[in-house]
């Protein structure tokens, strides 16, 4: 395993002695041979962490001082075989200052020692009557533990190709957090050395903190705080790791205990770097120079397993409440949409294809809404109904069960005469059941909805979603077009969730009753004839592929900019025991041809709303060439494939 995943950890020791640094370095120097064996690359310890933060005037004697420097020494030299980077926190004397610092050691070496840049003195906290802030230190080098070293604010580090940047507790509280210079400069982690003590309701507020500098900074953030052993006196320290990416918590530590933890988690470092790509704010040349420290250190033992949960559904959210609010939003954004485009064209009619399928019935829901919010009678929304060789008796009376619940107006025009006809025109041989035979039927359709709704001075409302487009699963000039597509950023699997939702909220009994059984209709542009049985004969994920898989792929290359190999890599974390290797590349290999060779269909969409962070409009979200080569990535597949 590699993929440009880092592990890293918040160590949070036991209970740490006040004032005993040479008992406090050997739980470290124990805690980071547990990292190493656990495979952590870059580990933090709370703030102060070799002294104790608590030590009060004790900071005051020299004795304390000279201790802790012998026990860095000592740790320096007794961890350095193993292959972690670890950032602990001492007292550091340069000249007559004293500075809360968090010194970067590994390999044997000291790499560097970065100094708190505010110093509290409010409240609990009266820092300012030991320390002197570090804000603005730069270019400076001093001796520490007998070696000279990089000392000072401006500094970055560099672990396996990674560059990482320290701040130390209250730092991440100020209104220009130092991390916020160290990210732009090239820090794609900010560790932080803290001792925060516990009150009522600051932990939310402080994970919220974390989470939120992460998105800010398209980053990483490491955080550990003190713990037990901490004097009581006036606070009480819980002992907190948190680990997040980019806005979200990877992984946090259970508060109040009073054993040795590590809060570890795998970061993708790749995923950062191509998010940042596609931003301009992390651009160096107006920041202040820095230095950076390529730390050399032990080789570590391959990681085979991986410390991060790995989303199968990145386009619907897990928690029911979280999701139920965005299927609400993304309603919303999609009907709103909708309402601008009728309300900016004086348009009060509205024109549908209802197949009984899952992405007409959504495009129907949303129509109605629109239509509700500018104050138009439903009864302007034509839903028809256009059964043809494929058609089920189950699709058609869903199909009118929802047209007279919503109280829309119904008209059914059927196509296999004016499809007969056309066959017989082009010479399509009786029994033909290519491409020609289903794609006529499609055009077909098309055709009746564009020439109803320019009778009636109304608007095609396009039913096709996201992952059709993303596939090509969309006949050109058919279904592919429309006058405004409502669910063209709506990818297959929250299609689903979104019909749900209304039905489970905005629907009456016999709406809810359709609805339920549209969502356990399978899949299908019903274009070939039915089986002896009249049910569905053509099963669209048969074909294509499961649309979970094409959706989980569609995340990954555009929202994410993985490579193929990286992509099977997690889906077969996130399918682990649904799909085997085997499964995953051929479907794999299925969505990158596709995506490829169907640009060309995206080039030509039409307008619709954008309602997440993945889009295929060409006008924005994904200009890609219609001639683009796919060859380098389907090599890539067909490789993981052989070596399967």
């Amino acid at each position: 395993m590699d993929f440009g995943f880092l592990r890293v950890a918040a160590a949070l020791p036991e209970r740490v002695k006040i004032a005993d640094a040479r008992a406090n370095a050997g739980q470290i120097a124990e805690m980071i041979g547990t990292a190493a064996a656990e495979g952590v690359r870059i580990a933090v310890f709370p703030e102060l962490s070799l002294t104790g933060y608590t030590c009060g005037d004790l900071f005051r004697q020299r004795k304390l001082l000279d201790d802790a420097e012998e026990a860095l020494a000592d740790l320096v030299e007794a961890t350095a075989a193993l292959p972690v980077a670890a950032i602990v926190g001492m007292p550091v004397r340069v000249g007559d200052r004293l500075y809360n610092c968090a010194v970067v050691m590994g390999g044997g070496c000291i790499w560097g020692v970065v100094p708190k840049s505010y110093i509290p003195n409010y409240d609990e906290f009266y820092e300012l009557r030991h320390f002197a802030s570090g804000l603005g230190i730069g270019e400076a080098v001093i001796e520490l533990a007998g070696e000279e070293v990089c000392f000072g604010t401006d500094l970055l580090f560099s672990v396996d190709g990674v560059e990482f940047g320290v701040e130390i507790c209250e730092d991440l509280w100020s209104p220009v957090p130092p991390s916020s210079y160290l990210a732009a400069a090239g820090a794609k982690i900010i560790f932080n050395l803290s001792a925060s003590p516990e009150a009522v309701g600051k932990y939310d507020y402080l994970r919220s903190l974390v989470a939120q500098q992460s998105a800010r900074l398209v980053s990483a953030y490491v955080y550990a705080s003190s713990g037990a052993g901490e004097s009581s006196t006036d606070l009480v320290f819980a002992g907190n790791g948190i680990v997040a990416e980019n806005g979200a918590v990877m992984a946090s530590s259970e508060r109040f205990v009073r054993k040795r933890r590590l809060v570890a988690a795998d970061i993708d470092t790749e995923l950062l770097s191509t998010r940042r790509l596609t931003r301009n704010t992390f651009a160096t040349s107006s920041l202040p120079v820095v230095r950076v420290m390529r730390m050399e250190l032990p080789d570590g033992c391959p990681c085979h397993d991986l410390h991060r949960t790995i989303d199968p559904a990145p386009f619907v959210p897990s928690d029911n409440a979280m999701r139920e609010e965005r299927c609400r939003e993304i309603f919303e954004i999609q009907a709103s949409g909708l309402a601008q485009r009728l309300e900016h064209t004086s348009c009060r009619t509205a024109v549908i294809g209802i197949s009984g399928g899952l992405d007409s019935t959504l495009a129907l829901l949303v129509t109605a809404h629109a239509f509700d919010i500018l104050g138009l009678d439903r009864r302007g929304i034509i839903g028809i109904t256009m059964p043809g060789f494929g058609t089920t008796d189950r699709t058609y009376t869903n199909a009118l069960g929802m047209i007279d619940s919503l109280g829309v107006t119904r008209r059914e025009i059927s196509i296999r005469k004016a499809c007969e006809q056309h066959f017989s025109d082009i010479g399509l041989p009786d029994g033909d059941r290519s491409v020609t035979y289903e794609n006529s039927q499609a055009r077909e359709r098309t055709q009746i909805l564009m020439d109803v709704a320019n009778m009636l001075g109304g608007m095609v409302i396009g039913t096709g979603d996201m992952s059709e487009l993303a596939l090509g699963w969309a006949t050109y000039n058919g279904d592919h077009m429309s006058m405004y597509g409502v669910n063209a950023s709506v990818p297959k699997t929250l299609v689903r969730h979104l019909v749900a939702w209304y039905a489970g909220s905005r629907a009456d009994e016999h709406l809810r009753a359709t609805l339920g059984d549209v969502l356990d209709t399978p899949v299908s542009p019903e274009l070939l004839p039915a089986d002896e049985s009249g049910d569905i004969a053509q099963r669209t994920e048969d074909l294509v592929g499961p649309y979970e898989l094409h959706d989980f792929f569609l995340y990954a290359m555009v929202r994410q900019g993985f490579a193929p190999s990286k992509i099977a890599f997690l889906a077969g974390q996130a399918f682990a025991g649904r799909y085997d290797k085997p499964t995953i590349i051929k479907w794999l290999r299925v969505f990158v041809r596709r995506f490829f060779s169907q640009q060309f269909k995206r080039s030509a969409m039409p307008d619709a709303p954008k309602v997440g962070s993945v889009a295929l409009s060409p006008r924005g979200d994904w200009r890609m060439p219609s001639d683009a080569e796919a060859r380098s990535w389907i090599e890539e597949v067909d490789a993981l494939a052989y070596d399967n």
